[in-house]
């Protein structure tokens, strides 16, 4: 544009619009639909009706989204309205208290949720959500309660059924097995006192209902599914299998199979599967040590070591442990008899350090004094500790050992005169004095 002026006289610059032939200009330049120059009337036609069309589908596509946008917005309306209500109605609760007794079951890592879904589905609190709101309130009580079995009376408040939970006497099913337990009851030659095997143990623990009509597996029950010929039944491990089907006394065949450790059971359970539960789990237990393997070094099998490692659990402290686990390789492979007291021991009702020459003269499957090698089983149930010691006992050539005080004081030596010695020290201190 010059900015000269119209020579027509008209007084605005040349550069500038005329409003009215202008526009049409601009709007002549807009795009417009133009008609290819080889397409006919007809066919030009027919594709603005298709345009058409699409326009159409379009529209209703949108309309149709919209739609749904506004369902869904409604339905998250209801839901939000549902939920706020539940969240401010008062959930169902007992008024207690409770009923009789039932046995529920936690597991680990469960949240308050499902153990009030649990608690509900027994009938012990009026819904989940009662429950989870007394956790709420309590959360240093939630917190206590661990997995394991529980009796809790039916239709409780949902606080009396988390007070119940972190009550020690409410659990049951747990027993405790200590290392040197054996399966049946024996007694201290030199107090009287009343030692409880396995048996008993799992008895009190298995008792549930009320005082008034409290039920328990029996000792005798579970010493007569521990005889059962049955062994997958009792949950016998491969390695253990041969070994246990000769055991020569079945009231025994189970003994060392159940760890020392704390374990719970379903006290509802039959004998048998309260048998099952322990000795599986033992078997887990004994096989993470590398019980399958760990015997090719010294020449045992993985049930001849865990019958080594009850002599070392009864026979050592935990500090000797690997020394006499060494004693009883060395002897095993110069077929020399372990001659140990706690073998002799095993077999009889009353025990003590000392033993008879009537007690060791006796010949049983135990005795090692009366025959070489092992004993026909376990005669406790060892630690973890034990048994690693017989995996990988300490380095040396001793062939004897005796404790010579009281304090436990052990003395190992691979001479026999040095160890004839060292019995006068031990019973110069008393501690080989019979209690019979």
């Amino acid at each position: 544009m010059s900015g000269r002026w119209d020579e027509g006289g008209s007084g605005r610059p040349t550069g500038s619009f005329d409003f009215d032939n202008d526009e049409t200009m601009v709007m002549r330049a807009l795009p417009q639909t133009i008609e290819p120059p080889h397409m006919s009337r007809a066919e030009a036609r027919k594709q603005r009706e298709a345009q058409s069309k699409r326009a159409k589908r379009g529209k209703k596509v949108g309309v149709l989204a919209l739609l749904v946008l506004v369902i869904a917005v409604l339905g998250v309306g209801a839901y939000g309205a549902t939920w706020y209500m539940n969240r401010t109605q008062a959930a169902a609760d007992y008024a207690g208290p409770g009923g009789a007794p039932v046995v529920i079951q936690i597991l680990p890592g469960e949240t308050a949720s499902e153990i009030g879904a649990t608690l509900a589905e027994k009938d012990v609190v009026a819904s989940s959500a009662a429950f989870y709101n007394a956790a709420v309130s309590n959360s240093a009580e939630i917190q206590k309660v661990q997995p394991g079995f529980y009796q809790v009376p039916v239709q409780s408040s949902a606080a009396d059924a988390l007070d119940t939970l972190v009550t020690p006497e409410s659990r049951v099913g747990l027993v405790v097995v200590a290392a040197g337990r054996q399966l049946h009851d024996s007694s201290d030659a030199q107090t009287g006192a009343l030692k409880k095997g396995i048996y008993n143990l799992i008895e009190e623990a298995s008792c549930v209902g009320s005082a008034s009509a409290q039920t328990c597996v029996t000792a005798d029950e579970l010493n007569t599914a521990g005889a059962s010929s049955d062994l997958a039944a009792l949950g016998v491990p491969s390695w253990a299998m041969s070994s246990v089907q000769g055991v020569p006394d079945k009231d025994r065949q189970l003994e060392g199979l159940i760890a020392a450790s704390s374990w719970d059971f379903d006290p509802t359970a039959t004998p048998t599967e309260i048998l099952r539960t322990l000795v599986q789990g033992s078997a887990e237990k004994y096989e993470s040590t590398g019980i399958l393997t760990a015997g090719s070094g010294v020449g045992l099998s993985p049930y001849q070591l865990l019958v080594a490692a009850s002599l070392v659990e009864r026979e050592a402290l935990p500090d000797d442990m690997s020394k006499v686990a060494r004693v009883i390789v060395n002897r095993l492979a110069v077929d020399q008899p372990l001659q140990f007291d706690s073998t002799v021991n095993y077999s009889l009702d009353t025990t003590e350090v000392a033993t008879t020459d009537d007690d060791r003269a006796r010949v049983t499957p135990w005795n090692t004094y009366a025959m070489p090698g092992l004993p026909a089983t376990p005669i406790a149930s060892p630690s973890i500790e034990a048994l690693q010691a017989v995996e990988s006992p300490a380095p040396g050539d001793w062939l004897y050992f005796v404790t010579i005080n009281m304090q436990g004081e052990t003395l190992f030596t691979h001479s026999y005169d040095e160890h004839l010695a060292n019995i006068v020290l031990a019973q110069e201190s008393g501690i080989l004095d019979s209690g019979r």
